[in-house]
């Protein structure tokens, strides 16, 4: 590996594969969190740990859980308590959340702990655990708990700009710290959202902001049923979104991080007997796909905002 001129903190065990070599170095901007058991973090689960806290730092002020694999999303969702925001989380696709990363934006109790154990996981982040939990999960010897003691919203506010180093040259742009903006949120059908497909819609947009492009999202309740990302193209993503999430797209949320250009998109949707679509809009065909999403009951919210993330 080259030298950088950085304050190095350790060498890691290795990178994405073991043949890689990697390093942590320090940052101008540090989370402060401690691994309270298990190995040092690797190179993967510092990575997740990352995406996690930037999916959940949209939730920092509510019971929200998140699982990741291999820096995407397998489940997200909110809860009236941590326990039910795990378990509507993991029924977003349970066989993508073995070997995971968890996170929580609340102290992991007891009984999540419960059903966290009798599965393979890689590693679960929170602000604190309780004793009992704590004292349960340390019997796991192949899992990493993180006690993250920087608070979300701070985490969620440091302006680290995003770096990538190439043979053409380094690229340097803003942190994605976009927020919904009332004047340029609008409902643009004919048929109007309910007050809870509106709240639906904005869970799903944040959770779309993170996702890989193009990328799209269907969720209900405060819980995301299809993840669909890293598609080349958004009818695509909205098509293996929906079928991810199959009969559970009735009356849900279908949510787009880039611009909606195409009918077979709306086709899809109203196939589907999804309730609301909320995307950027911007495409010249904006016209015809609200009329299109008038013809077959489905409101549609255009944000005015691109979330697309390379």
């Amino acid at each position: 590996m080259k030298e950088y001129n950085l304050e190095k903190i350790r060498d890691l065990r290795y990178g994405e594969n073991p043949h890689q070599k990697a390093s942590l170095f320090k940052g101008s901007e540090m989370v402060d969190y401690e691994v309270l058991f298990g190995q040092e973090l690797s190179y993967d689960n510092i990575l997740n740990i990352y995406e996690l806290s930037r999916v959940l730092g949209e939730f920092y002020d509510v019971n929200a859980v998140g699982i990741i694999k291999h820096q995407t999303g397998c489940g997200i969702a909110l809860g009236r308590t941590t326990e039910e925001a795990y378990n509507k989380a993991f029924d977003c696709d349970p066989v993508s959340a073995f070997y995971g990363t968890i996170g929580f934006t609340r102290s992991l109790d007891y009984d999540t702990a419960k059903h966290i154990n009798s599965m393979g996981v890689r590693a679960l982040i929170a602000p604190d655990f309780h004793p009992k939990a704590l004292e349960l999960l340390s019997e796991n010897p192949s899992i990493k708990l993180v006690k993250v003691n920087t608070p979300l919203n701070d985490i969620r506010k440091m302006g680290l700009d995003e770096i990538t180093v190439t043979p053409f040259g380094i690229l340097i742009q803003e942190k994605n710290l976009s927020e919904l903006n009332k004047d340029s949120f609008r409902v643009v059908t004919k048929v109007k959202p309910t007050t809870e497909q509106v709240e639906d819609a904005i869970f799903a947009w944040k959770v779309v902001k993170h996702a890989r492009s193009d990328a799209a999202v269907v969720a209900k309740d405060f819980a995301t049923l299809g993840i669909s990302q890293s598609e080349t193209s958004c009818a695509s993503a909205i098509e293996e979104a929906l079928k991810f999430a199959c009969d559970g797209a009735k009356d849900a949320i279908l949510a787009t991080d880039g611009i909606i250009y195409s009918h077979d998109a709306i086709y899809a949707a109203a196939q589907a007997r999804i309730g609301l679509i909320i995307q950027p809009g911007g495409s010249p065909k904006d016209r015809e796909l609200i009329g299109l999403a008038d013809k077959y009951g489905i409101s549609m919210i255009m944000t005015g905002i691109r979330n697309q993330r390379h």
